[in-house]
């Protein structure tokens, strides 16, 4: 299957995808960029058309995080009945290393006794798709979606 980076969804997201009731992977890539945690009650409390806006704003450039962050801000405080939150110090970012895989997605491989990627292969997966593997590695409530993950980015043959 052929990753395309502006896609709002992957396939493994496609359950909840049309409703928007979880916070899609490129959402949750952006809040980890911008330095916000939301809830799941927060992001249900933000209307539709927010939510899809939070979907596509642009957030890769340094000053683009700082606009996300802003208009994020702006949205929970005006929508949401909790404030906002700073996304606490983490090793989630390791999504951005490409030195090495990381041990998260390495044990999550080996518990779903699948092959882990290989590091040539690691390097190459655009940084979504890391992302997306460190989060579903590290999830107590959905690593089910780790080897559908695996299989959509062509890292597993499929089913």
């Amino acid at each position: 299957m052929s990753f395309d980076p502006n896609a709002d969804f992957f396939a493994f997201e496609q359950d909840f995808a049309g409703t928007l009731r979880c916070i899609p992977m490129r959402v949750r890539l952006k809040l980890d960029c911008c330095g916000i945690k939301l809830s799941l009650r927060q992001w249900s409390q933000l209307p539709a058309e927010i939510r899809r806006d939070l979907m596509h704003l642009a957030c890769e450039t340094p000053s683009e995080q700082i606009v996300y962050r802003d208009k994020l801000i702006a949205f929970i405080e005006a929508h949401c009945d909790e404030p906002p939150k700073a996304l606490g110090a983490n090793d989630e970012s390791l999504w951005r290393e490409t030195t090495s895989v990381p041990g998260c997605v390495l044990a999550q491989a080996e518990q779903d006794d699948v092959a882990p990627p290989d590091l040539a292969i690691w390097k190459t997966l655009h940084p979504l798709q890391r992302f997306a593997l460190v989060k579903l590695a590290r999830s107590r409530h959905e690593n089910e979606n780790f080897v559908p993950a695996l299989r959509e980015f062509d890292l597993l043959p499929a089913a």
